[in-house]
């Protein structure tokens, strides 16, 4: 009869750490497709201000075309990149280096610097660039929760068997590491 209660026990508690592991494993999964959501509410913000900050830089610099246009194409092909967030951390960074020249072509123009619209712009797209960041931290954080779950023992035997994948972290790639650390070069 004692073996009985035991063996019963047991039993209760292997399912109840199952269905605790699962939903663990769910909540999870489900936090890093919040995060991510949050990353692309605040690259679509950036996006929507890219084309007013040009346009601004135009009226003032409008022989520095070849930089104009390397910001629109970058953004273009950054709103286009649907894929992995390890991809899309590619065409983001390289967005984030034009917007960089950007920035640094205001510094030859004094007037642009004074104008109120692009100081304006300026301000919202440092505070979207920022949000962007705290986002992107807190994406990574969620993705490195739901890796450790999905590798570390007992729950790694729970994620295989309702298939459970680790998820990217949207970070730089190796050569990016290097170009992000040197400062922004700008030649006319």
């Amino acid at each position: 009869m004692m073996l009985t209660v035991v063996l019963v026990a047991l039993i209760v508690i292997a399912v109840l750490y199952l269905i605790f592991a699962y939903n663990g494993l769910v909540s999870l999964r489900n936090r890093v497709k919040e995060a991510w959501s949050d990353v692309e509410v605040q690259m679509k913000r950036r996006y929507d201000l890219i084309p007013n900050l040009v346009e601004t830089v135009k009226g003032y610099a409008g022989h520095e075309s070849s930089t104009l246009e390397k910001v629109i194409q970058a953004r273009n092909i950054a709103m286009a990149n649907h894929g992995t967030p390890t991809e899309q951390a590619k065409s983001e960074n390289i967005l984030s280096g034009t917007l960089k020249s950007l920035f640094a072509l205001s510094e030859n123009y004094p007037d642009l610097k004074a104008n109120q619209n692009f100081l304006k712009l300026q301000d919202e797209l440092t505070d979207t660039e920022n949000k962007i960041k705290a986002s992107r931290r807190y994406y990574n954080g969620n993705v490195l929760a739901l890796n450790n779950k999905v590798e570390m023992f007992p729950t790694n035997v729970i994620a295989s068997m309702f298939s459970f994948k680790k998820a990217d972290f949207f970070e730089l790639e190796d050569s990016e590491k290097e170009a992000a650390k040197k400062p922004v070069q700008v030649k006319f």
